[in-house]
């Protein structure tokens, strides 16, 4: 090591660097990387090392892996949990060599290497609960990586041949960069499924029998105090119990170990947060645990479960209940699927009409539109008695509930996840001794029978751990959830990257259909072409420009929906204060009618009378004919309604702002869609164009470019792109002691009233609340505005992208042509002849990928 480096004044940076810090990791990397002949630039974000290298003489992957595990090593950065490492060839650009790998494991596995021949069978209970689709599923997942790899393989090989040829491949490099993401799309895609309950419905025993360790804790209070994401890890990592605040890039670990030891610092952490309300600004958790339901499936190694707080958790976590509530409307939105978890003993409770009523209504048409992967858990049925109604009775009255609360059709599970959780922890061998003696407590007394005696004889647990663990009704939940996430994501993964491998393959036969033609024409004739080319290319090019405009107009049209939208929230929103003050200040006026609130008084009304011993006392009389001036006999009591409003009004406006944020994001998602439709569509036709044109130039049938718009969703537009431009936003303007915030912030809508001799002016209250409104519109408008320009920008861009490289490819592979012609014309017959042979291998793959597309379809034909 570079020990003159170390003892200098680095020292601080080292020390950074063990703490997790990115900057300092990145800097330290990149100094001892250096060597003669090579550079390096490296990136740290989340645990994820990756570092780009370029020079003349990279060395192997062996090595440079070698040289990266001794500095982490070393200075024990401890924070790195994977290295991703991309040689490039500094003259070519292209990527000579790609891996990965964690440097707490001993072995290093070569990136895009085929599934099955890297992954170890870890420990699990002797059932497999694995349905033949999700198999299917898995076994196509294989084929299409290691087809993917072959090509790559293929292709890598093929433009190290032509370099020896001289012809450098521009063309093909995107093309090649393209089939790297592709196959990186198919190992590292996220599935969530998102668990939600009214508070003590059993979410946490639940997720924890699904999850197979008993690490989410459990008490009377709520436990859920903040979106907690439990990310699915291999066999043999060290689970993790990490904590993200607001305005830190790198979340903070609070232990790392077993299952017992973060379920203890979990607790003790919720407790202290609830207790001192949340003083280090936590956003959410993220537990890091091997999920034992799809620890056979790796293709779902992205899986992971999002636990959210039900409504009745809002308020008592003392947090901000607008992102709360956020996270579970989110969820709605974009999870993959949705847990509703109820107690068997208190389904009808009002929690759970609360439940309902702030995630589903007035969104019917998500409901419909995701019927499918909306599913509810009737959970502790273990606890029902002998004279109870039979548990299929519970569930049709409970399905005729959500049917009135707007489920279309809704699918009803059952399940006992106590049962489960340790059956499955006994069956697995990871059983405590209190473990066992719940299980013998709650559990055991199912399984007694009768001896010829009369005497009941119970088994030891271990011997019926397994069946008790099939009767709790988890297997089949879990089955149902892998089936949900691989019939409708996972295929919908599958056919992208099916999509983009055949556009890959067709662009590499094109080229070498073009390159075999190149060499049997004219040389004049092909100069003639390559000119030709460039001015349909400049042709297209304006085309483009064209269609560029159109979509600044479709994004004005869509800025001013939004504009509307915001408008009408301030409308609405200034409405309901207006009411909610003009009702105080009637009540408090006419005290002849004073009394205790209703149903029919306003909220803020409530509000007041809890909080005054005696409201009617504490006011004075009033001389003044403006009912909404309030005079008090002591000050305290007038600051008091001053603070009792705020408190009121400013939750009561964030919770229109989140209602109406929904239903910008919904609306902006098939605005999008559509958007994007069309910007394919234009590009398309311009991309024929070429492809018509060049085919007929060269006398050749060229494959049709498709231009390929992903999955698309609006959700960044108002969720974590606002989050993160108003973040870093915030933390500029900290520093500066000011302070910038949006229509969710706590305390946003808090206003300051000088209290004059006792006299508290209601009317100026909500005169500055207004106000207030007001400003926030303005300050939301401009950033909302501004991330609508870069989401459409991306969107078009990713089209115009696709026709660029189309275009550049040929261009450069044209131009080639013509140089490879003019001073390598000895060697044509042998240029030729290697063309060929690659030819005939590409349609080899062809014919694989041919074979993967009909065994899709026939997969797609199951999923009905």
């Amino acid at each position: 090591m570079e020990n003159n480096y170390l003892n200098s004044d680095s020292a601080k940076v080292i020390e950074l660097a063990k703490q997790g810090n990115a900057e300092a990791v990145a800097e330290i990397l990149n100094y001892l990387l250096i060597t003669d002949g090579i550079k390096t630039k490296s990136f740290f974000n989340r645990g994820v090392v990756e570092v780009i290298v370029k020079g003349k003489n990279i060395p192997t992957p062996d090595k440079f892996i070698q040289r990266i595990r001794q500095i982490i090593e070393h200075l024990q950065l401890k924070f790195i949990s994977k290295v991703k490492i991309y040689a490039q060839d500094e003259i070519t650009k292209s990527l000579i060599w790609h891996q990965e790998f964690e440097p707490t494991q001993k072995t290093v596995l070569p990136n895009h290497q085929p599934l099955e021949s890297n992954y170890q069978q870890p420990p699990t209970m002797n059932h497999n609960y694995q349905n033949i689709f999700s198999q299917n599923f898995q076994q196509l997942h294989n084929r299409i990586n290691q087809t993917g790899t072959k090509i790559l393989q293929f292709l890598q090989e093929f433009r190290r041949g032509k370099l020896t040829e001289g012809d450098k491949t521009q063309g093909l490099e995107t093309v090649e960069n393209n089939l790297v993401q592709a196959l990186q799309n198919l190992q590292e895609q996220k599935y969530q499924v998102a668990v939600v309950a009214a508070m003590k419905a059993g979410k946490s025993t639940f997720l924890n029998a699904v999850i197979g360790a008993d690490i989410l804790a459990s008490e009377n209070a709520a436990c859920t105090i903040c979106r907690t994401d439990i990310k699915h890890i291999s066999h043999g990592e060290t689970p993790r119990l990490l904590e993200y605040r607001e305005l830190r890039e790198q979340p903070v670990i609070l232990v790392a170990g077993n299952a017992g030891e973060i379920q203890h610092k979990f607790l003790e952490r919720t407790r202290e947060i609830r207790e001192k309300n949340n003083p280090d600004k936590t956003i959410r958790f993220e537990v890091e645990h091997p999920i034992e339901a799809i620890s056979q499936i790796p293709s779902l190694a992205g899986f992971s479960l999002l636990d959210t707080p039900g409504p009745n958790e809002w308020d008592s976590a003392n947090f901000n209940t607008v992102k709360l509530k956020r996270t579970a409307l989110e969820a709605l939105r974009t999870c993959n699927a949705i847990l509703f978890i109820l107690d068997y003993t208190s389904y009808k409770d009002n929690a759970v009409s609360d439940l309902f009523k702030e995630v589903v209504e007035k969104r019917q048409e998500i409901l419909t539109k995701n019927a499918g992967k909306v599913y509810f858990i009737l959970n502790k049925v273990d606890l029902k008695g002998e004279r109870d109604r039979e548990i299929r009775e519970v569930i049709q009255d409970l399905k005729r509930e959500l049917i009135g609360f707007g489920f279309p059709n809704p699918t009803i599970y059952r399940a006992s996840s106590l049962q489960g959780l340790l059956a499955k922890l006994i069956d697995s061998g990871k059983a405590t001794k209190g473990h066992i003696e719940d299980f013998k407590k709650f559990c055991s007394s199912r399984y007694s029978q009768e001896n010829e005696d009369g005497d009941l004889i119970t088994p030891a647990p271990h011997k019926i751990a397994s069946q008790a663990f099939l009767d709790s009704g988890i297997p089949e939940i879990e089955e149902m959830v892998i089936q949900t996430i691989t019939k409708n994501s996972g295929v919908n993964l599958l056919e992208d990257v099916l999509a983009r491998l055949e556009k890959v393959v067709k662009g590499i036969e094109d080229s070498l259909n073009t390159q075999i033609q190149g060499w049997e024409i004219e040389l004049e004739t092909l100069k003639q072409n390559v000119q030709e080319y460039a001015e349909k290319a400049d042709n297209a090019e304006q085309q483009v420009l064209e269609v560029k405009k159109l979509v600044k107009q479709q994004e004005k049209k869509l800025t001013e929906r939004f504009d509307q939208k915001l408008q009408s929230f301030a409308t609405d929103a200034k409405k309901q204060i207006k009411t909610e003050i003009a009702q105080l200040a009637n009540s408090i006026s006419d005290q002849s009618k004073f009394e205790k609130p209703t149903q029919s008084r306003s909220g803020l009304f409530r509000a007041i009378f809890q909080a005054f011993d005696n409201l009617l006392n504490q006011v004075a009389r009033q001389e003044s004919n403006n009912i909404y001036k309030v005079r008090f006999k002591e000050e305290k009591d007038a600051e008091k309604l001053i603070k009792t409003v705020n408190e009121y009004c400013s939750p009561h406006i964030q919770n229109l702002w989140v209602d109406v944020q929904d239903k910008m994001i919904r609306e902006g998602t098939k605005i999008r869609k559509d958007l994007a439709t069309e910007i394919q569509r234009k590009i398309q036709v311009i991309s024929n164009q070429l492809s018509a044109y060049l085919g007929e130039s060269l006398q050749i049938q060229l494959n049709i470019n498709p231009i390929i718009i992903p999955h698309l969703n609006f959700e960044g537009m108002i969720d974590d792109k606002v989050d993160k431009i108003l973040e870093r936003i915030k933390y500029i303007e900290q520093t500066q002691e000011a302070r910038k915030r949006k229509c969710e912030e706590d305390e946003v809508y808090f206003v300051d009233v000088e209290v004059k001799s006792f006299e508290v002016d209601l009317q100026a209250i909500l005169q500055l609340i207004c106000t207030r409104i007001d400003e926030q519109i303005v300050d939301s408008a401009a950033v909302i505005n501004l991330v609508i320009q870069q989401q459409v920008k991306e969107d078009f861009r990713s089209a115009e992208m696709q026709i660029k490289d189309y275009t550049n490819k040929f261009q450069s592979e044209l131009e080639a042509l013509v140089w490879q012609r003019e001073s390598k014309g000895v060697e044509a017959e042998k240029i030729y002849s290697n063309l060929q042979i690659y030819q005939t291998r590409l349609s080899e793959y062809m014919e694989e990928l041919d074979k993967l597309e009909k065994s899709l379809d026939e997969l797609k034909k199951t999923k009905a």
